[in-house]
């Protein structure tokens, strides 16, 4: 692998350039962003130039999509005629099944979804750090798992591992079930706290602690974002959204009863193992 374009430049596109070159990779890296991005990516080293999506995508062993998630949709099928054929597409959506499916438009190289489990509340190529990866979780959606045996994936998944990233292997299904409870939910939890309380008089009156800015931290997340995301998992997320409501109704009919406590009991024990993992 001696040229990598990346395709969106902010936060993960430019974090992972960021890790590559620190991790030891010396070959160029290309950037496809919009003018301004490209600008302030030059002036940080992120990356070694700017093109257009067709020469990046043509000059390139890897095309790494770091866009919004309906920006990946919309861009692979007009990849297919500018990739060379030993060349490897991958990218970094929050959500698998809507872009594998969209992937197949490609058949002139190899796909593999991927969905680096990391990021910052902060957005932008400013914010891009090489560490970000470390210790994270990488998941990788191929079709089959015949792709993962080929000389572009495994050079790929070597990469990963060298920035200190570790690989977890689904299907584009699996994994878009498992991030509608472990990651959009707990989005969704935020902000339907933060928007209850947004109109109330409760909180206006300075009575609150850490425990309510904790909680609504999430809540400052871009639209921008989430809405791709709400739009390409519904179903995974209504039925996370209905077991969460039922939980909460669970809790308002035993408030007055010692069975809230085992709930305290089973949710303590979750959260400490959770941050003994994390």
């Amino acid at each position: 692998m001696n040229t990598v374009a990346i395709f969106g430049v902010g936060l993960i596109g430019g974090s992972f350039a960021l890790a590559l070159r620190e991790a030891g990779f010396s070959g160029r890296i290309i950037g496809v962003s919009s003018p301004e991005t490209i600008r302030k990516a030059l002036e940080l080293g992120v990356i070694d130039e700017g093109m257009p999506a067709q020469e990046a995508a043509e000059a390139a062993d890897l095309i790494y999509l770091a866009q919004p998630i309906l920006r990946i949709v919309e861009m692979l099928p007009k990849l297919d005629p500018w990739v060379r054929p030993d060349a490897l597409v991958t990218d970094a959506g929050s959500t698998k099944s809507t872009i594998v499916e969209r992937a197949g438009a490609i058949v002139r190289c190899q796909f593999l979804g991927g969905h680096p489990m990391a990021g910052r509340e902060r957005r932008g190529v400013e914010a891009a750090e090489a560490k970000l990866f470390q210790g994270r979780p990488y998941v990788l959606t191929p079709r089959s798992g015949a792709e993962l045996e080929s000389p572009q994936v495994r050079e790929f998944i070597g990469w990963i591992e060298k920035i200190g990233a570790f690989t977890i292997i689904l299907s584009p299904a699996e994994h878009d079930q498992i991030v509608a409870y472990t990651s959009h939910l707990p989005q969704l939890a935020s902000t339907g706290l933060a928007a209850l309380l947004e109109g109330r008089s409760a909180p206006k009156s300075g009575v609150f602690g850490p425990a309510l800015v904790d909680s609504t931290r999430l809540a400052l997340s871009s639209f921008d974002i989430w809405g791709d995301i709400l739009a390409t998992n519904r179903e995974p997320i209504r039925s996370a959204l209905k077991s969460y409501i039922a939980q909460l109704e669970e809790f308002s009919q035993v408030l007055d009863d010692r069975k809230i406590e085992e709930h305290f009991r089973r949710a303590a024990k979750f959260a400490s193992e959770l941050r003994e993992r994390s």
